[in-house]
């Protein structure tokens, strides 16, 4: 695409957009209930939200390079590129936040039959259905290839039975993408397969799990004799574990997402103050936040370049790893700053003034982007062994 091309679709991007988005949709999130999450049982928080979501989805653009055949906005990375950047111009709240955008379609892109794309491709492009994910179980965490879960071969259906753990909003999805035992188990890796199914169907069972937070995120997921048929299984039977290597490294790249820069300076000099220079009066705090605020800018070049890189065909493997680590410290790092700038307050726990203690809430789930997608020691493993070929000790 030429630079005329590219500047041309820029204006007319910009004056969709001014026309579209509709002006409560240009409002920071500043709570859930203002990501739309989409699904058969999601509630809009209003009409606006619904509204920004149908326009969007109309032009593939919650997907913007995915394949227009499929419901996607076909646009090459450039013109994905423009398009994020005026949105954010005019500070656009993403239309769709999905696992099954960040995770599961990609994933069903590359592996999935003509007829799976068929089937769910446009509904994840449109927020019709939402999707959890089925990897963790109680003994088979970061080793997640021990997992148990049993599918059994019934003719023309598996039988499912077994557990899942830290599924995250399992009881509120409407379906899930799973890996499950086929095979043998050893070598441990062999005999996993990855398989679809609706979480209404018979003898599927959540239980949300209440962290230290006080949220429920995350659930315990019970399969007893849930009859999938034969037609969900992605890929090829026992050779699972690909498609979930695949899939992960989307997953810790969107979680590294989290690390992106969000300016802090307006907060610490409402908290701290400024002295006679306009600068803030806590110089060592000041130090801290123009640190972090440095090393966030540089993430975000890094997650843009690794971004390209994707789009291009190149694989992330690895290097997804190390985005998933430095994106979660990064947001330990930011709230344990917004910690310091509030003081005292930000540990009221209850009480309108702290929003019923939001920032130590946000705090203390910040812990668990260490746990969740693979924890950070196992993260560092990957990066010493894979990108920088240290040797085993």
């Amino acid at each position: 695409m030429s630079d005329n091309q590219l500047e041309q679709f820029r204006a007319e991007t910009k004056q969709w957009l001014e026309a579209n988005c509709p002006e409560s949709m240009r409002r920071p999130i500043q709570e859930e209930d203002d990501v739309c999450w989409g699904g058969r049982n999601f509630k809009f928080q209003s009409d606006d939200q619904k509204a920004w979501l149908d326009r969007m989805a109309e032009r593939g653009w919650t997907t913007p390079t995915w394949p227009k055949e499929y419901g996607g906005g076909g646009l090459s990375r450039e013109e994905a590129k423009v398009l994020k950047e005026e949105m954010k111009n005019i500070g656009a709240r993403p239309p769709l936040t999905s696992f099954g955008i960040s995770m599961l379609g990609p994933a069903l892109l590359k592996f999935g039959t003509h007829e799976q794309k068929q089937e769910h491709i446009p509904k994840i492009v449109r927020g019709e259905i939402r999707w959890c994910q089925g990897y963790s179980e109680p003994n088979a965490g970061s080793d997640l290839a021990s997992l148990g879960t049993k599918a059994e071969d019934k003719g023309d259906h598996f039988l499912i039975n077994g557990q899942k753990i830290w599924t995250s909003y399992a009881d509120k999805a409407d379906w899930i993408f799973c890996l499950v035992r086929t095979g043998p188990k050893e070598p441990k890796h062999t005999g996993i397969s990855f398989i679809l199914f609706d979480m209404e169907s018979k003898g599927v069972s959540t239980k949300p799990i209440k962290l230290i937070s006080g949220y429920s995120p995350f659930c315990e997921t019970f399969f007893d004799d849930v009859e999938v048929p034969k037609a969900n299984l992605l890929g090829e039977l026992n050779k699972g574990w690909t498609i979930a290597k695949y899939l992960l490294t989307h997953e810790r790249a969107m979680i590294g997402d989290m690390g992106l820069p969000a300016p802090l300076t307006p907060m610490a000099r409402e908290c701290v103050g400024v002295d006679s220079n306009n600068q803030l009066q806590d110089k060592a705090l000041r130090a801290d936040l123009a640190a972090h605020e440095i090393d966030g800018l540089a993430f975000a070049l890094t997650m843009e370049r690794a971004g390209d890189e994707a789009k291009a065909g190149a694989s992330l493997g690895a290097f997804s790893s190390m985005l998933k680590y430095y994106g979660t410290e990064l947001n330990k790092s930011r709230h344990e700053l917004i910690l310091k700038l509030k003081g005292s307050d930000a540990l009221e726990w209850e009480g309108q003034a702290s929003q019923n203690g939001k920032i130590a809430k946000q705090w203390l789930r910040t812990k668990a982007n260490s746990i969740e997608g693979g924890t950070s020691e196992v993260m560092l493993n990957i990066v010493s062994k894979r990108i920088l070929e240290l040797p085993d000790a």
